[in-house]
């Protein structure tokens, strides 16, 4: 598991004291504005973060040592990433970056079904995509009729698919 983690994307500059309009890759705006210190080039590099509020779908953030419209603009583009000793997660809650690649099987049989391969978080139930080796795409909803375990640890989700499920025309 990685220990930096993909939080946010500068996208663009807010008014000329060098804050930056950031897209987040998390839950809510909230739950990146909640940081004190975040980190570029993957870890290696940490920034204090000043202040952060949601704004229109994105979080703006004053960042130390960026004072100026010319400083921002040369953030635009950079990722920032979290340490996920930083980051409380409830129990039973994982990083997205931490369930791409988990083999999924069947909890019954133990017939493995694929890799996951991308998590869609656009409803009420996020959706995981699975890619078998011959290529296929199967889709899964993360509801407790279908998943029955995500061992992080262990690489492996185990999955109960409802009837139809992963059905495939001929």
């Amino acid at each position: 598991m990685k220990q930096f983690l993909e939080i946010a994307k500068i996208v663009a500059t807010q008014g000329i004291r060098g804050e930056v309009r950031c897209q987040y890759y998390c839950d809510a705006p909230e739950v990146l504005c909640e940081f004190d210190e975040l980190y570029f080039d993957k870890g290696e590099t940490p920034v204090k973060i000043i202040r952060a509020f949601p704004h229109k779908n994105l979080v703006v953030m004053k960042l130390d040592g960026v004072s100026s419209v010319e400083d921002a603009q040369r953030l635009v583009g950079k990722i920032l990433y979290l340490d996920r000793d930083d980051a409380e997660l409830p129990e039973e809650t994982y990083f997205i970056q931490d369930i791409i690649g988990l083999e999924v099987k069947n909890a019954e049989t133990g017939e493995v079904y694929g890799k996951v391969s991308e998590v869609y978080q656009n409803g009420a139930a996020d959706v995981y995509s699975i890619k078998n080796d011959d290529g296929t795409e199967l889709m899964f909803p993360y509801i407790d009729e279908v998943v029955k375990k995500i061992d992080v640890e262990g690489g492996e989700i185990l999955i109960t698919p409802l009837n139809g499920l992963f059905e495939l025309e001929e």
